[in-house]
């Protein structure tokens, strides 16, 4: 099982847990509408940002506030979820950052942290990510480090505004990670 307290950082980041009292330090990086295109719930209007939260609230998914340590500020949010100690895989997502930290190398930052941890202490055989295969951004970043794509689900997950993604998986094995 995952440790529910687990801290990540690197010199430039600090993840921890998120919890109910950081809603009035996320939600205002969240208030910006077109940031939830590709996203299972517009974070925007704070029902379901709430809504949202619940499963990492409850324990189902670790959920971790993003603490940029150069601004000394919040900045948005990621996860671990969907783990299988049996399995050794894990999946790093529900992520998203307020409009003004997109393309500051914040996302490489965790990511690349979250995994280091994933395969150097919890020695993990795969760790998995997936995206809209409409979000290119996201999947150019996700090529930018290492992850092999895997295929696409067809209408996988409905989105906000009703529409239905089309899933595209993505993943980094232990025998690919070389740090």
């Amino acid at each position: 099982m995952l440790n529910q307290n687990l801290v990540l950082e690197n010199d430039k980041i600090l993840l921890r847990p998120m919890n109910r009292q950081d809603f009035p330090v996320l939600m205002p990086l969240a208030n910006d509408p077109s940031l939830w295109t590709y996203f299972t719930y517009d974070l925007s209007i704070p029902e379901e940002f709430e809504e949202w939260a619940k499963p990492a609230l409850a324990g189902s998914r670790l959920q971790f506030l993003v603490w940029d340590k150069q601004l000394n500020q919040a900045v948005g949010s990621t996860a671990f979820g969907n783990f299988s100690e049996r399995d050794q895989r894990i999946e790093i997502g529900w992520t998203w950052l307020g409009r003004d930290f997109h393309g500051t190398g914040i996302n490489q930052a965790m990511k690349l942290l979250m995994l280091e941890y994933c395969f150097e202490t919890l020695r993990l055989k795969r760790v998995e990510i997936k995206t809209d295969v409409l979000n290119l951004p996201a999947r150019k970043a996700l090529m930018k480090f290492g992850a092999v794509e895997e295929g696409v689900l067809r209408s996988h997950t409905l989105l906000t505004h009703g529409r239905r993604r089309d899933t595209i998986y993505y993943s980094v094995l232990d025998s690919e990670w070389n740090r």
